[in-house]
């Protein structure tokens, strides 16, 4: 086969795709890659990848004749082969099907393997799966489906969706479906079935967004009922006379004594059960005499006792 041969046998190749099952051949000088990404509404976005090494200047010019002539030649041919063959699957699997957004392009990639002549068709198929609760792939290949050898059928569903039938079994299977050629598939094959998740994702959102709204809330609740006391409003305390003063230092050094040499502030008013601007004035005169530090701990004051008395 010459090279613009070659280039458009990719035309064949879908129809051997959407028609009956084609007789095994010798290995071709090219590799095709089929992909369907399947969507919830039974739409299938179709990828016609067409690869081929160009190994020689004769390779390189049909390659750049087949890109000349891709929009007025070549492109018309694939979108009427696909819109017969969208036909001819509705009246077999008895629902409306039609082809849409038909575009093709051309792009030359070197790669350490050599230099390659790809080409891309895209569009969109309507109808392809049937919707009803699940997805249900296959009735499209009416007439069955032939892969040739180097070429690749991927198989792509929506996400969150999971396959609960597979015939025949694919090749790899990941975050997609792939099926390897040299293979001759049945009619209505591949079959696959697909089902949506069991649980409305819109609910479990907004269910989990309330649970973090309850918890930010109590957490709030939570640090405004025990923040340090020495916030609350109280009504001043009568100043102490010099022997008071000194009787309340010795209870407060006893309290850190008692309590490894360190207590909260909150905790020592309560356990004096005086208004807490009157300890707190004790702790400053402590404080300046170096007798105690005042580590801060978030909304609180840790007392620790920096002189032990002899």
């Amino acid at each position: 086969m010459n090279q613009a041969g070659r280039f458009s046998v990719l035309v064949l190749a879908a129809l051997m795709l959407c028609s009956a099952a084609a007789t095994a051949a010798a290995t071709p000088a090219y590799t095709t890659t089929y992909t369907i990404a399947v969507q919830e509404d039974g739409t299938a976005v179709w990828q016609l990848e067409y690869r081929t090494l160009l190994a020689s200047d004769s390779d390189i010019a049909a390659f750049d004749n087949y890109t000349r002539d891709l929009p007025s030649v070549y492109l018309p041919q694939v979108q009427d082969l696909m819109q017969r063959s969208a036909m001819q699957a509705s009246v077999a699997a008895s629902r409306p099907m039609a082809i849409s957004n038909v575009t093709g392009n051309t792009v030359v990639q070197t790669s350490p393997t050599g230099r390659y002549g790809v080409v891309i068709y895209s569009f969109s198929w309507s109808g392809f799966a049937k919707p009803d609760g699940t997805l249900a792939v296959g009735d499209a290949f009416a007439g069955g489906l032939y892969l040739d050898r180097g070429n690749t059928l991927i198989l792509r569903y929506p996400s969150g969706w999971t396959v609960t039938e597979a015939e025949p079994a694919p090749d790899d299977q990941r975050d997609d479906l792939v099926w390897y050629g040299l293979r001759t598939f049945g009619p209505g094959e591949p079959r696959v079935t697909l089902e949506k998740p069991s649980f409305p994702l819109v609910p479990v959102i907004a269910a989990v967004i309330l649970i973090f709204v309850v918890l930010a809330g109590f957490m709030a609740y939570r640090t405004l009922k025990y923040q340090d006391v020495e916030e609350e409003p109280e009504e001043p305390a009568a100043p102490l006379s010099a022997a008071e003063e000194a009787g309340l230092e010795e209870r407060i050094i006893k309290i850190l004594e008692a309590g490894s040499g360190e207590q909260y502030q909150s905790a020592i008013v309560k356990a004096l059960g005086i208004p807490k601007s009157t300890v707190s004035s004790s702790l400053n005169s402590l404080h300046a005499k170096g007798m105690i530090v005042k580590v801060k701990k978030g909304r609180e004051n840790l007392i620790r006792l920096v002189r032990v008395r002899k």
